[in-house]
C-alpha cells in the first residue's frame, strides 16, 4: 500500500514523564507514617557520602527558603546512614539547632523533619517532610556527588 510506512516507529523515551510521575507518587505520601504524621525516615545505606552530602545540602537550602534560615529547632530521628548523617550536618550548617530522639519542652516547639530517599531508574528521588511543607526532587548520582535532574516540588500544608 502506498503512503503507509511498512516499518514501525518507536516513540521517544518518556524519561521526564516517568520521573515526574514517580516524583508525584513519592510526594503523594505512599510511605508508612511515623507517630508525628510524617513519613518514616529512610535512605539506602549504599548511597555514597559525596552524593548524600550534595543531595542533603541542596534539599536543606530549599527547606530554609520555606521555613526561614536558622529560625527553628529541628527534630531529626537519629540515623547512621550516610544520608542521615549528611542531612544532620546540612541542617546544622544552615544554623538550625538539632534535637535527636530526645524530649524538648513544649515551649521550644521543634520542627519534625523526616526524609525519604529512593533509587529509581538510575536516579535518586529525595523528599524532605515537615508538618507544614514537603519538598521533593530527583537527582542523578555521579562519582563526585549528585546533580538535580528535576524541578523542585513544593507542597505546602494548610
Amino acid at each position: 500500500m502506498r503512503g503507509f510506512p511498512t516499518h514501525s516507529r518507536r516513540s521517544p523515551p518518556r524519561r521526564n514523564l516517568t520521573t515526574a510521575c514517580a516524583l508525584a507518587l513519592l510526594l503523594s505520601g505512599c510511605q508508612s507514617l511515623g507517630t508525628d504524621g510524617l513519613a518514616t525516615s529512610d535512605a539506602p545505606a549504599d548511597i555514597s557520602a559525596p552524593a548524600a552530602s550534595a543531595i542533603a545540602g541542596d534539599m536543606v537550602s530549599r527547606l530554609a527558603e520555606q521555613i526561614g534560615p536558622g529560625s527553628a529547632t529541628v527534630s531529626l530521628k537519629q540515623d547512621s546512614s550516610p544520608f542521615g548523617q549528611a542531612l544532620e550536618a546540612a541542617v546544622r550548617g544552615w544554623g538550625y539547632a538539632v534535637v535527636t530522639d530526645q524530649k524538648t519542652d513544649a515551649a521550644a516547639r521543634p520542627v519534625p523533619l523526616a526524609y525519604v530517599v529512593i533509587p529509581f531508574e538510575g536516579e535518586v528521588l529525595a523528599r524532605l517532610s515537615t508538618n507544614s511543607v514537603e519538598l521533593g526532587r530527583a537527582y542523578t548520582v555521579t562519582t563526585t556527588g549528585a546533580k538535580p535532574v528535576s524541578a523542585l516540588s513544593v507542597m505546602k500544608r494548610g
